[in-house]
């Protein structure tokens, strides 16, 4: 059992019913991700956010400003959907609203993954007027779930950047409310968003885009053009 906080917002005490099994098997496998992903430099400084769902109005989510290379299970806490803190004073991840408005808008989603590495981070920049990064004719593309051959396009939009997670929400809901489909994004100057039914989905997922984005930058190289 959780408790939200008076700080909340809300106008009343609710006791909210968590299930500590899953939030403690969450926590584990959030901390051992943030390990993994920060030995591979791709979680600078307090960067990148995490998260898990819990149950259909519950997801568990980095603490704001800890660091993601060494994640504990004391820095992982409890939101809503609407991304309020439940039984905890602590401040989640600025970007909380992008990891919810994937579990809302994705009823399977279970995972996801936000990293800064410096590939997407550069592919961002240099994509971002285009808009998207298409994907064709890499073999890798079948990693991503659903795509079964390479021969498909896979598209993955780049957004501009701004410290309003309102608006970036606004901008991944008009793409979606396009019927456009999306297993990921990232955010110009920024980094990555992806997810998956699971963290091992996710995780799969988030490595294969990077491969893809950095198989992508050496082609421009050696073409010596741009996009």
């Amino acid at each position: 059992m959780l408790v939200s906080p008076a700080n909340s917002g809300r106008s009343v005490i609710v006791i909210e019913i968590i299930d500590r099994s899953k939030l403690d098997s969450c926590a584990q496998q959030i901390a051992a991700a943030g390990r993994d992903l920060g030995a591979l430099g791709w979680m600078p400084a307090t960067s990148s956010n995490f998260s898990m769902r819990l149950d259909a109005a519950h997801a568990a989510v980095t603490i704001s400003g800890r660091d993601k290379g060494h994640l504990g299970v004391d820095d992982i806490m409890v939101v809503d959907l609407e991304g309020h803190a439940v039984g905890t004073a602590a401040r989640p991840s600025a970007e909380t609203a992008l990891h919810t408005q994937i579990y809302r808008r994705f009823p399977d989603a279970g995972a996801v993954l936000h990293t800064h590495s410096r590939t997407q981070t550069v592919a961002s920049r240099l994509f971002a007027e285009r808009g998207v990064i298409r994907f064709e004719g890499w073999e890798l593309q079948k990693a991503i779930a659903g795509a079964t051959t390479q021969e498909s396009a896979l598209d993955v939009p780049v957004f501009a950047n701004t410290q309003d997670m309102t608006v970036l929400v606004r901008a991944i809901d008009a793409w979606l409310d396009e019927g456009k489909p999306l297993h990921g994004y990232l955010i110009d100057g920024h980094g990555i968003y992806t997810w998956g039914r699971d963290m091992p989905e996710t995780r799969r997922h988030l490595e294969a885009l990077e491969f893809l984005l950095g198989c992508e930058l050496d082609l421009l190289q050696l073409r010596g053009n741009r996009p």
